[in-house]
């Protein structure tokens, strides 16, 4: 166990975006002790916010999508992944546009500049939910299992019919020396009747080969290698780290996820939260399992602009 940890200075990204192939920028702010990820939006004279947790889900639909009242805020899951995986505790993530920039299509930009930035480590203990019994979900043959663990851990399959990918696995430790080596590289994959498809219905506007790994009918569209020979099934995790922050706490348990998705992601966390009998608090602090709940469950903990700590920077 160890305390919440936060940036030590402000990083900044920019970009297109994935979907909406629009000119998009971020900058990740330090922020206070138990503030967790929020997305903030200067909107008119305003500062809108929308903290990233399973309340504020909007869609699923080929990408992670948080919304707040008027603020939404598309294709969140790579840098909640990154924020995640290195355990950055709390920051603002201040959005100009309405999606996160795409970089290379993976979690690796994001990593080497939050490295760049270093960490300050706060007051406050770290708080962790401790899986004491099984939870599970499935829609067909999709499914995703949280065990009791004493570490958490993933254990990632996926199963598509292309030479190139067909059945894959993937086992990951969850510690930021393993995300950043393991994870944090590989990119967004999809087929070039999938790209088509996306493009037919105003998605996937920003894709590019420079920015996801496009497979043809028997082989690879990009002219460069895959980086990883798994490198579907890994970034499948990466989103999966992602998604599952929306918790809002980091989980110890050995998730065991099949053929799944965003979707299924998702519906994991509300089924955790779901369950309450089948999990417990650990942390040395104050906060108890029902505030976990409250702040997932409620709107009430959205900041108003005098709440945000930092001055926040123009991207």
């Amino acid at each position: 166990m160890r305390q919440q940890q936060t940036l030590s200075k402000s990083a900044f990204f920019s970009g297109i975006g994935l979907h909406s192939g629009s000119l998009t920028s971020i900058a990740i702010h330090p922020a206070p002790p138990n503030t967790g990820i929020i997305f903030v939006k200067q909107i008119g004279d305003q500062m809108a916010s929308c903290p990233a947790t399973i309340q504020y889900l909007a869609q699923t639909d080929h990408c992670t999508t948080l919304q707040s009242g008027d603020f939404q805020v598309q294709t969140v899951e790579h840098i909640l992944s990154a924020l995640a995986g290195l355990e950055i505790d709390n920051a603002y993530v201040e959005v100009q546009g309405n999606e996160i920039p795409a970089a290379d299509g993976s979690a690796a930009p994001f990593v080497e500049n939050l490295e760049d930035c270093g960490y300050t480590l706060q007051e406050e203990p770290r708080n962790y939910i401790k899986i004491v019994q099984p939870i599970h979900v499935e829609d067909g043959e999709r499914s995703i299992t949280v065990l009791p663990a004493a570490l958490p851990r993933i254990s990632y399959f996926i199963d598509f019919p292309h030479p190139l990918i067909q059945q894959q696995n993937f086992q990951h430790s969850c510690t930021p020396h393993e995300f950043a080596r393991n994870i944090a590289a590989a990119r967004t994959f999809a087929f070039r009747q999938e790209v088509e498809f996306l493009w037919s219905r105003g998605l996937g506007l920003g894709g590019s080969l420079n920015n996801t790994v496009v497979f043809s009918e028997s082989g690879l569209v990009n002219k460069d290698e895959l980086r990883f020979q798994n490198e579907c099934v890994r970034h499948k995790a990466l989103d999966f780290i992602g998604d599952l922050s929306l918790i809002g706490a980091p989980i110890i348990g050995h998730f065991e996820a099949k053929r799944a998705g965003h979707l299924l992601h998702t519906q994991l966390v509300q089924a955790i939260l779901d369950n309450p009998d089948k999990w417990i608090m650990l942390n040395a602090g104050k906060i108890e399992q029902s505030e976990i709940l409250n702040r997932t469950t409620s709107t009430s903990n959205t900041p108003s602009l005098t709440e945000l700590q930092p001055a926040f920077l123009s991207v």
